[in-house]
């Protein structure tokens, strides 16, 4: 498991000395051990390593990482550019595309989000592979609250994406005044035409982040 050593390891060191943290570690070393687990070992922490604390803006919460070959690299949604654009995504590009006239690339790798200040944060940050949320109730769930109650104790701005009723349970601990929830139905086929198709997420973080005095996302992924 990669180390966290940007400005996230202080707010957080007091999470990996808890028991919760211990017993999650000592799972996760042997889940790896014995089993494929996505995403590799030393992607698990991508995400705040490519959004550090002082840079986060936007945060969006996903469940788990995608549980086929190849595909979680440790970013909310995104794959590497190689892999096939995941049903959840396509329905995330064709929001955009109607709410910011953003076109649908050919790749699903969402890295340029994450390096302008989009924390792309799963509630549980591992998964056996072809087993979809195999590993809830391993103490992921307390790691990544803790992370949300960080950004919460941030004195600035900051909106959030909750996407489906996991995420917007993620997010309870938020009463920061400073900060916006924006709630929709989750973008997978299940779910999307229940109001993620036109909530129009992408054009109110931005007008938010704007109105109080920050750059906003450019969110068009291009061709790769």
């Amino acid at each position: 498991m990669a180390a966290i050593n940007n400005d996230w390891l202080e707010p957080l060191k007091p999470e990996f000395g808890k028991p919760y943290y211990k017993e999650l570690y000592n799972k996760i070393v042997k889940e790896y051990s014995e089993n494929v687990v996505y995403p590799p070992s030393d992607e698990i922490f991508t995400a705040f390593e490519l959004t550090p604390l002082s840079k986060v803006k936007v945060v969006i919460i996903g469940q788990d990482p995608y549980h086929n070959v190849n595909q979680a690299h440790g970013l909310s949604f995104s794959v590497k550019p190689e892999v096939a654009i995941p049903p959840s995504l396509e329905n995330i590009y064709q929001e955009l595309k109607d709410d910011l006239g953003c076109y649908i690339p050919n790749n699903g790798y969402l890295t340029k989000w994450a390096e302008q200040g989009v924390l792309m944060l799963n509630s549980v940050l591992t998964v056996r592979a072809h087993k979809a949320f195999s590993h809830q109730g391993f103490g992921w769930e307390k790691f990544t609250d803790a992370v949300i109650n960080i950004l919460n104790n941030e004195d600035r701005p900051i909106v959030y994406l909750l996407w489906g009723k996991p995420a917007e349970r993620k997010a309870q601990v938020v009463n920061n005044p400073k900060q916006l929830l924006l709630k929709a139905p989750h973008p997978s086929p299940l779910s999307a035409y229940r109001g993620f198709f036109g909530c129009k997420h992408f054009s109110k973080a931005n007008e938010f982040l704007i109105a109080n005095g920050l750059e906003p996302i450019d969110w068009q992924i291009e061709n790769i």
